[in-house]
Formats: structure tokens, C-alpha cells, sequence
């Protein structure tokens, strides 16, 4: 991923137009599109500046790697409304991304059938039993909600804590009921329903 794809894919998950972010750099709208397309380089203080906007480091932008940018920015959960938490985690997620849609996931880390893990009625590391209630417990997640975000041509894999969500534009593209990124197998749920 280059320099401009990085910045694109992060001015994007951030909501911002070209117009914009020029408007928050004090720079020229041309000049983001110059930057985007490869065909001009953001000086230093330039990167500094969109690094803090966007929520990037300036490393993630600048490496060479095939490593994608992770976005990731901090939040209050307080500020969307009532509800539980996963009410307003969906309120939240819906109106980031209005033009997108959207599928919570459910996922869990794959783990080996023999993996020992801990089971907090003996408060020690002890094997349970591979789809036992036990082991369902051990791979909740209630304090992370999981996305997948398709918006136009770009797929984004989106983690939502009680204080942060994480977007990640995801190449390739996943097109399954379930997949699997990294450790971890997600598995689509019914889209959540336009606002």
C-alpha cells in the first residue's frame, strides 16, 4: 500500500472529504489529492499534522510494507445515547459509516481442542472441554463489538471497545459467511438496519 493509498484509506475511515482535511491542514484541497494519487509528498510538518489528524502514526504511513494502516480512535461511549452497550456501539457505528453496510460479527480465537484455559470457578489454568458452556464463556468478548464495513469498493474491519474503535481497511476482501483474520474466525450477523 503506498503513501496516498494510506492516507485515502485513512481520511476515509475518518469520515473526512479531501475537502475537508485541507480545510482542518490549512492546505489546498489539490494538494490532498496530490498527496492520495502519488503525484506529490506531504513535507514533514505536513505528515506530523495528518498523522494527528487521522490517528495514525507517522511510521504506518511512511512504512513500505504490506502492513495496512490501522486507524484507531478513541471515543465516549456516554455521548451516544441510551441503551446497552451494544445499542449504542450499532448507533455510533451506523452514523460513522451512513453510506455503508454494516454486519456485526461475532468472533472467538482459535483455539486447539487440548488448549488449556482458565476457569475462574477453580481460579487456576485447568483443560475444559472443547464447546462446553465453560469454554463458550472463556471466548465472549463483552467488552469488544466486531464489525465488517462495506462502503463502495472498500471492506473495513471495524473493532469497537467501550472507549475506542479500530478500522482496518481489509485486502483482500472477505466474501464469506465466516472468515478468518489472524487467531481469530468471525462469523457475519444480519446486517444492522438503516437509521
Amino acid at each position: 500500500m503506498t503513501l496516498g493509498e494510506k492516507i485515502r484509506y485513512a481520511r476515509k475511515c475518518c469520515g473526512l472529504s479531501q475537502g475537508q482535511l485541507a480545510e482542518k491542514m490549512c492546505v489546498s484541497r489539490s494538494a490532498i489529492a496530490k498527496w492520495e494519487t502519488g503525484k506529490g509528498l506531504p513535507d514533514i510538518e505536513n505528515l506530523k499534522i495528518l498523522s494527528r489528524l487521522l490517528g495514525v502514526s507517522a511510521d504506518s504511513l511512511l512504512d513500505d510494507g504490506n502492513n495496512t494502516a490501522l486507524i484507531r480512535e478513541p471515543y465516549q461511549l456516554s455521548a451516544w445515547g441510551r441503551g446497552c452497550r451494544k445499542v449504542r456501539k450499532d448507533r455510533m457505528i451506523r452514523r460513522r459509516f451512513p453510506d455503508a453496510a454494516i454486519c456485526p460479527l461475532l468472533g472467538r480465537p482459535e483455539l486447539a481442542r487440548e488448549d488449556p484455559i482458565l476457569d475462574s470457578s477453580r481460579g487456576f489454568l485447568t483443560p475444559v472441554p472443547f464447546g462446553s458452556p465453560e469454554f463458550m464463556k472463556s471466548v465472549r468478548n463483552p467488552d469488544r463489538n466486531f464489525y465488517l464495513v462495506e462502503q463502495g469498493n472498500e471492506q473495513f474491519f471495524v473493532t469497537v471497545t467501550d472507549a475506542f474503535l479500530e478500522i482496518q481497511p481489509l485486502d483482500p476482501r472477505q466474501s464469506g459467511k465466516a472468515f478468518t483474520l489472524g487467531s481469530w474466525t468471525f462469523v457475519r450477523c444480519d446486517p444492522l438496519p438503516d437509521e
